[in-house]
């Protein structure tokens, strides 16, 4: 698919909508058109595409498409849009990386997301997981949350990569043989886009000693989900941070068999205020 820029407003979705049949829209075009309609608050548009005992995993909203559709006004209220910055597919899952604005119904006046879709058997959209975090303006790495390529490369490696994310998580992060980071990242490269850590190997090694110095280590626990398209992977796993349970998303981009650039959001998961008993995983 030629390399696109979704800006996801009423503008947009006014364009594609109407009389489409989104049985002849790809997976990409039916989640695209599905979340447009949800800024649009267009029920009728999302009716048409999803499931009506759509399945939510963010634990702020109810599950089930009507109750979804009835938080929509708060939305519209608010002036919320969404900018889609990176789309990628694999089977049946779509996956996203979204900048969110005028997002205070999501915590913040500027948010990043990573968001998942599952379209079932007939190309309807089935469940929804994410994860959220503010934007961060001033970064150690000097890079943005969310800037850095989007083209979709080396699909004929997608398996390929996908092992040597689980591999980063499982030798890295869960630290079963740490000492294997330099076999999968690379270093001459290592683009870094966490708002706390630097480029490189050395950004890595430096927020780790940190981390370990101040008791507060990442702990990753498991992976619940490995979703890849070419060379980009995204991990979904679970862990603890800052003695709370959290929900870790990893992007990766890898080039040559090595990750060349890392993206990521943790979310704590919540235990109050719970709008469904989904939990955030149930992959």
């Amino acid at each position: 698919m030629t390399k696109k820029i979704f800006i996801i407003t009423i503008i947009t979705i006014a364009m594609i909508l109407g009389n489409c049949d989104e049985k002849k829209m790809g997976n990409k075009e039916i989640v695209g058109t599905f979340l447009g309609s949800v800024l649009k608050n267009d029920p009728a548009t999302m009716r048409k595409l999803a499931n009506s005992d759509y399945i939510q995993h963010n634990p702020y909203i109810p599950t089930g498409l009507e109750p979804f559709i009835k938080m929509l006004p708060i939305l519209q209220e608010n002036g919320t849009k969404a900018e889609n910055i990176r789309m990628f597919e694999d089977g049946t899952f779509v996956f996203m990386h979204n900048i969110w604005k005028n997002a205070k119904p999501f915590g913040a006046d500027e948010m990043v997301s990573f968001d998942i879709i599952r379209l079932d058997e007939n190309g309807k959209v089935a469940e929804h997981w994410d994860a959220m975090t503010p934007v961060v303006t001033k970064t150690a790495s000097g890079r943005t949350q969310t800037d850095g390529p989007t083209k979709v490369e080396d699909r004929d490696k997608t398996e390929s990569n996908k092992a040597l994310a689980k591999s980063i998580i499982e030798d890295v992060l869960m630290g079963k043989n740490p000492n294997k980071i330099v076999d999968y990242i690379s270093a001459e490269q290592y683009h870094q886009h966490n708002p706390g850590i630097k480029d490189g190997l050395n950004g890595i090694q430096e927020a780790v000693k940190y981390l370990i110095s101040q008791n507060n280590m990442f702990k990753y626990t498991k992976i619940h989900k490995i979703l890849g398209e070419g060379n980009f992977v995204l991990t979904v796993s679970e862990g603890e941070w800052n003695g709370k349970q959290q929900a870790f998303y990893d992007l990766f981009r890898f080039s040559n068999g090595k990750a060349v650039e890392h993206w990521d959001i943790i979310q704590e998961i919540p235990t109050k205020g719970l709008k469904n008993d989904n939990g955030m995983f149930g992959f």
